[in-house]
């Protein structure tokens, strides 16, 4: 049995994390999700739905065998616990593969990282980022 993770902040679901983790959950037969805690958002804007609550709507998402929230200090705990196969990482995420590989190395987790494929733009004027929700949010209903 191959053993995915993808991992993300999953604030505002849209339809780019369901692409993104039906991709995952097609590179393995079991897809664990680790939901980011709002104190280790550090590279874009904290999240506005608590962590419990963006954990508890991933784990309803049809492709999630099991959503965890991350650890509050050190990211590689749960993925230690989890003991992937492959690593899923979005298309667009911010990790540096390489990095990622060297720090996975020093920790003694052998796993596989790859990337999601982007989401098609199919002419549909789609809001695949929770910037871009709650920007249309503020412009259509605050003005």
């Amino acid at each position: 049995m191959t053993r995915v993770v993808a991992q993300g902040t999953f604030d505002i679901l849209h339809p780019g994390h369901v692409h993104y983790l039906r991709d995952a959950k097609a590179m393995g037969d079991e897809l664990h999700v680790i939901v980011a805690r709002s104190v280790n958002v550090t590279h874009k804007e904290p999240p506005i739905v608590p962590d419990g609550q963006r954990r508890q709507m991933v784990d309803a998402l049809k492709p999630v065998d099991e959503a965890h929230l991350g650890h509050p200090e050190d990211i590689f705990v749960p993925i230690e616990r989890i003991e992937p196969d492959v690593i899923a990482l979005g298309y667009d995420q911010h990790h540096d593969d390489e990095k990622l590989r060297a720090a996975l190395s020093d920790r003694g987790i052998d796993c596989e990282i790859r990337r999601a494929s982007p989401l098609d733009r199919d002419g549909e004027a789609r809001l695949l980022s929770t910037g871009q929700i709650i920007e249309k949010v503020i412009d259509e209903r605050c003005e």
